[in-house]
């Protein structure tokens, strides 16, 4: 059964960090993309970042470029979201899902999303 589960949200004040975490399982990791996306209330959900597992190449909106890190471990099929320097519109539920698509950023070309962690980055 293919899985993605996040792990990691909570409250932070701003400037503060946070690292969030998406356990993978039930698929072939080495072939695909993984991505962070992040949904506030009322807004659409939108691309964060991504590491390709192959190689550990990684890319990102530019609202958050310089601020968050995206890794992976291997032993344990998880990747990490380290996101420093935190803002209040940083607030959102955030997402992992896995892409074969070449360094995507769109919503509707992933196609395994996990359930989502809440950040709320408030003083």
């Amino acid at each position: 059964q293919v899985q993605l589960v996040e792990s990691g949200g909570g409250l932070v004040q701003p400037g503060g960090s946070l690292r969030l975490s998406c356990a993978a399982s039930g698929f072939t990791f080495s072939n695909y993309y993984m991505g962070w996306f992040r949904q506030a209330p009322g807004k659409e959900r939108e691309f964060v970042g991504a590491i390709r597992w192959r190689d550990d190449s990684t890319y990102y909106a530019d609202s958050v470029k310089g601020r968050f890190i995206i890794s992976r471990d291997n032993a344990k099929n998880t990747v990490y979201l380290q996101m420093n320097s935190l803002k209040t519109e940083d607030t959102a539920v955030y997402y992992c899902a896995r892409t074969l698509f070449y360094k995507s950023q769109r919503v509707d070309e992933y196609d395994v999303w996990g359930q989502g962690t809440q950040v709320t980055v408030s003083s």
